[in-house]
């Protein structure tokens, strides 16, 4: 999705609110020679019938933000909750009245030359509204690209290393160049593990097959929704495990997951139809009830949601900082 993007609208910068257009870091900060910074992705849907916006499955987004920030040593001083507050406090800021995006960025701080880190860190909040990410009305075409995902030993793809995605940028950027919507990156080993940006799922003889953790993959929140839906909703047989670049020639269905993309259907892989170049059944029914899900539709699904107008937050005329508690 490309779109232009307010200057005025309010972010989270410096531990204050202030307009994005203010929201300014030096030339010579580390993250960005270096790529010493971790980002996360929530989504906030808009749910017009409740006049309500909620957001998805926040506070485990903020845990597994703070915890990849940890690899790269960068502390982030605010409880996954105070996140999720100042979180619910910029879309009331913003009065946003559809769906949205978040982006958390935590990052090396010090202006200088030197590529080894140091100890200071800062972090933002960037809330924007966020409509498809994959333009995916009669399906995705994607392409297996000629650049393998990264290692785990060289850079961890779980960890959302702003370096290590030029990983994703060389494939996206590749995939879209040949004409097809997305890539889909092989691991060293020939295996396939995810989308430039995204999670991948097969539908083999009735069973749901996704790489597992240790695949190079992104421990996708979005993933574990579907794969709770799956098993709860539909009764799918859920496994993981390697799959082969074949696979995706004669399997059944092909989907993909993520923060941004959703669920949204592959029709064809490398020029060739997956099973009739349609979006399957099982296809079909996870994605009707993920954004159920996701727009408090269905009751045994609301602990995955904070709505925006049922959490307290502070007020447009109230302080500008939000105090945080130190991580010790």
């Amino acid at each position: 999705m490309k779109a232009e993007v307010d200057p005025n609208v309010i972010v989270y910068f410096g531990g204050e609110y202030i307009p994005l257009r203010d929201a300014r870091v030096g030339i010579l900060t580390h993250a960005l020679h270096y790529g010493t910074g971790v980002f996360e992705g929530i989504r906030a849907y808009w749910d017009e019938a409740a006049q309500e916006l909620f957001v998805l499955r926040p506070v485990e987004h903020f845990e597994r933000w703070k915890q990849n920030c940890g690899i790269l040593r960068i502390e982030v001083p605010a409880t996954p909750e105070e996140l999720t507050a100042i979180t619910v406090e910029l879309m009331r800021r913003n009065h946003f009245r559809t769906n949205v995006y978040v982006r958390p960025l935590a990052y090396k701080s010090a202006e200088r030359v030197g590529v080894c880190p140091d100890d200071q860190d800062a972090f933002a909040l960037i809330a924007l509204p966020f409509g498809d990410y994959l333009h995916a009305d009669k399906g995705l075409h994607a392409g297996v690209s000629s650049w393998r995902r990264i290692e785990d030993n060289a850079i961890p793809a779980r960890a959302k290393v702003c370096g290590a995605y030029v990983n994703s940028a060389l494939a996206s950027d590749d995939a879209h160049r040949n004409g097809y919507d997305e890539a889909i990156l092989l691991d060293e080993s020939g295996h396939v593990a995810e989308g430039s940006t995204c999670n991948l799922f097969m539908v083999r003889k009735g069973t749901l097959i996704t790489p597992p953790v240790h695949g190079n993959v992104l421990e996708g929140i979005t993933r574990d929704c579907v794969m709770q839906l799956a098993r709860r909703e539909l009764g799918l047989q859920v496994v993981e495990r390697l799959i082969d670049r074949s696979e995706l020639y004669i399997c059944d269905e092909l989907f993909l997951t993520g923060t941004a993309v959703g669920v949204e259907a592959v029709v064809r892989v490398d020029h060739r139809p997956v099973k009739d170049a349609a979006m399957g059944a099982t296809t079909r029914a996870l994605r009707e009830l993920y954004f159920d899900a996701a727009r408090g539709h269905l009751e045994a699904y609301r602990q995955w949601l904070v709505p925006v107008g049922g959490m307290r937050a502070g007020t447009e005329s109230g302080p500008e900082r939000v105090t945080v508690s130190l991580v010790s």
